[in-house]
């Protein structure tokens, strides 16, 4: 079980928590992060951004095995909880490129208010296919991509593409979900160190037409395995309570109407073909 309180042991007692101390929970680092977001229910789903994105949705104690090139994965609890998972290689990775590669930014925070100078990418897709591409392509032999420049694409157009890209790679792994999974997503919780940027976070809600909510711990993993770890001793009596002890900071709510969103991820999609295979 992710929880219990017969304990897995003891931390070592010179180590860095400066004595034994009594381990309560375990759990892997996504499925910490879906037990901070209280994704206890079938449905609910939530997305890490990092240096990549990792989205788990619960589907409860049905195991469903994907055709979409996601993971099936066990969630969480005693009585066995599955979700499905997909990873996403370069997310955060790619605002690093623009750092420290084409130095074109000098700090992650910047590309909040570069993005915003201008009303689109002006044409300009980026697929951060540094690596290949992960679920749901699975192609390793895709590689990066820039599409649609012309002489009027400026830096705040390609920092925009690369915060668009994060968001469109997320709405196609949370499309597999879907289809797998029967479930139609309502909102998406959000956490990881990229999530303090307000813009990115309401492109992600506009990209996907769906809500955004980040709560107010955003390093989630470390506050489900304190969850877990505290439900086996008693600290906390239920999922209920966890429930009530969770609050929300900010919910982005979509602002793009279809015809925006559409076009957008269709151009998205013809950008991704042209990454895919580039090394056969």
């Amino acid at each position: 079980p992710s929880s219990d309180r017969n304990l897995y042991g003891f931390t070592d007692a010179m180590g860095p928590c400066g004595g034994r101390v009594s381990v309560c929970g375990d759990l892997g680092d996504q499925q910490a992060a879906l037990f901070g977001q209280v994704g206890f229910d079938v449905g609910e789903a939530k997305n890490t951004y990092g240096t990549g994105c990792f989205m788990l949705l619960n589907t409860g104690s049905e195991i469903v095995p994907s055709k979409s090139g996601l993971l099936t994965t066990v969630a969480s609890n005693g009585a066995t909880c599955y979700a499905l998972e997909g990873s996403i290689a370069i997310a955060g990775a790619a605002v690093q490129w623009l750092r420290d590669n084409l130095k074109i930014i000098s700090n992650a925070a910047e590309t909040e208010e570069i993005s915003q100078s201008v009303a689109d990418t002006g044409g300009v897709y980026f697929v951060p296919a540094f690596n290949g591409l992960f679920a749901p392509h699975w192609d390793m032999y895709a590689r990066g991509t820039l599409v649609g420049m012309t002489r009027y694409t400026t830096r705040a157009h390609l920092v925009r593409a690369t915060l668009e890209a994060i968001c469109y790679q997320t709405r196609e792994v949370i499309e597999a979900m879907e289809k797998d999974s029967g479930v139609s997503l309502k909102s998406l919780k959000v956490d990881g160190g990229a999530v303090k940027n307000n813009f990115l976070m309401q492109l992600q809600a506009d990209i996907l037409g769906a809500r955004v909510v980040r709560p107010v711990v955003n390093e989630t993993t470390a506050l489900g395995a304190a969850y877990a770890a505290g439900l086996a001793i008693g600290f906390w009596k239920s999922l209920d309570e966890l429930r009530q002890n969770w609050g929300v900071d900010r919910v982005f709510d979509p602002q793009w109407d279809a015809t925006r969103r559409e076009e957008g991820y269709a151009g998205w999609k013809r950008a991704v073909e042209r990454a895919k295979g580039w090394l056969k």
